[in-house]
């Protein structure tokens, strides 16, 4: 079974890729292209969720040799400090549509509690355990958000509402949407390449966070390549 992956823009999927050298193979799939490095088939798939969810969901109903096991929401994202320093990596124990719902006089209403719909997807835990272990990264709620924090204030709201998340980024939830509409199993990995919080381009770090995501990916193989063939045996034995 492969491993579909989905990032935002090329410069990602190539980040991705790149743990297994060059020349990967490249297959067209409505919408984009699939790059197949290692176990993974790579997207591009757009920034913001709803590009996220249209990308994934083409890619799954494509035909393909063989089914995805798992779908994972990879990039570089926004750390909440100090829990995910610039360079370091978040694993997501959640997947959370931070500003899915309604803005009221009282504050903000997720979406759940306006009674529609969910607003968060939950990884497998074991699977998150392991790759924490493997990559060092930080486990904890990975925000998704249509608008990039941009300010101290908007910061703390997102994690009064949101204890422990570890960071930010705008695809997660649209990824893990299409996935559950086609039973699969979504992940989310981020590599920080900015602090959550007041806008300050000088201070980002995009090309270590880059770096960091390639070898995250090296260190993930093996980790999603174990973990694929025992969920598989297991829905065997069930």
């Amino acid at each position: 079974m492969r491993v579909l992956v989905v990032t935002a823009v090329p410069a990602e999927r190539d980040a991705v890729t790149r743990a297994f050298g060059t020349g990967a193979e490249v297959r067209g799939v409505p919408g984009g292209e699939l790059h197949r490095a290692g176990p993974f088939d790579v997207l591009a798939g757009g920034v913001g969720p709803a590009a996220a969810a249209a990308a994934t969901a083409f890619a799954l109903a494509a035909p393909a040799p063989e089914p995805y096991a798992l779908v994972v929401s990879a990039g570089i994202g926004g750390g909440f400090a100090p829990a995910a320093p610039l360079g370091s990596l978040a694993v997501a124990t959640g997947i959370v549509a931070a500003d899915l719902g309604a803005a009221t006089a009282d504050g903000f209403v997720p979406v759940t509690g306006l009674g529609f719909g969910r607003d968060t997807f939950l990884p497998p835990g074991d699977l998150v355990r392991d790759l924490a272990e493997a990559t060092g990264a930080v486990p904890g709620p990975v925000l998704t958000v249509s608008t990039v924090t941009g300010s101290a204030a908007r910061t703390a709201e997102l994690l009064a509402a949101h204890p422990g998340a570890v960071a930010e980024a705008m695809e997660g939830f649209g990824v893990a949407e299409a996935a559950d509409r086609f039973g699969v199993p979504a992940l989310e990995l981020r590599a920080v390449s900015n602090t959550v919080g007041p806008r300050d381009r000088a201070a980002w770090r995009i090309g270590d966070a880059l770096a960091a995501l390639t070898a995250a990916f090296g260190k993930t193989a093996p980790v999603v390549e174990s973990w694929t063939r025992h969920d598989r045996l297991d829905r065997h034995r069930d």
